[in-house]
């Protein structure tokens, strides 16, 4: 009898545990951190095809799953923050560019140059690869606006400029679908070698793990 009651208990002991773990681990992704990963190069050269980044889910405030309802406020998004949202035009996709206008703000770009309020916006992170220039009625990627801020939205671009699918093409971002700020690399490799290949461990870039993103 003793024995049979000690076993039980054991097994009830492991699946506490194992529940309380499940449930903390449900909470800190919904509230806290979430991982993810980056697919694509608009965000070059800050972020590289294959980089795995933390997103603080906090620093804008606790929200409500789903809804984005914010039952505690934090912050807001600010300028230069890179955050990451859901894609405007189908919320099952998550996309990550940096916060480039903020409420109020009226954006405009002249030959790729980025106007905030009529004064030239300084953008160390801005990478410019093209020398072709499109003018407005073509393609707003090099000519736009002005256009302004709506409250409750943000304006965002990627890094990567003239090969970045945004808010030029697409519109604002509600802040009610921005998940979090990205703030740190955990692990970042060459996505395109094969799996559980030599090819890929190699291509681990040791020098970017742990690395704030900026």
């Amino acid at each position: 009898m003793f024995t049979e009651g000690r076993s039980k208990s054991v097994f009830r002991e492991y699946f506490e545990a194992i529940v309380i773990a499940v449930l903390l681990a449900l909470v800190i992704r919904t509230f806290v951190v979430q991982a993810f990963k980056i697919p694509s190069g608009s965000m070059l050269p800050t972020l590289l095809i294959g980089d795995h980044l933390l997103v603080n889910k906090f620093t804008y405030g606790v929200r409500l799953p789903f809804t984005g309802k914010v039952l505690i406020e934090v912050g807001a998004p600010q300028r230069g923050d890179v955050v990451v949202f859901r894609y405007p035009k189908d919320k099952s996709i998550d996309y990550i560019k940096r916060v480039v206008g903020i409420p109020g703000d009226t954006i405009e770009i002249r030959t790729k140059k980025v106007f905030i309020n009529g004064k030239p916006y300084e953008d160390p992170h801005a990478h410019i690869s093209s020398a072709t220039v499109y003018d407005a009625l073509t393609n707003p990627r090099d000519n736009f606006g002005p256009v302004l801020v709506p409250e409750g939205k943000v304006f965002v671009m990627g890094d990567n400029r003239d090969n970045s699918f945004d808010s030029r093409f697409w519109g604002f971002v509600d802040q009610k679908d921005i998940l979090g700020k990205a703030f740190m690399l955990y692990w970042s490799w060459d996505i395109e070698k094969p799996l559980f290949s030599l090819d890929r461990l190699l291509s681990v870039r040791w020098g970017r793990l742990a690395n704030f993103i900026e």
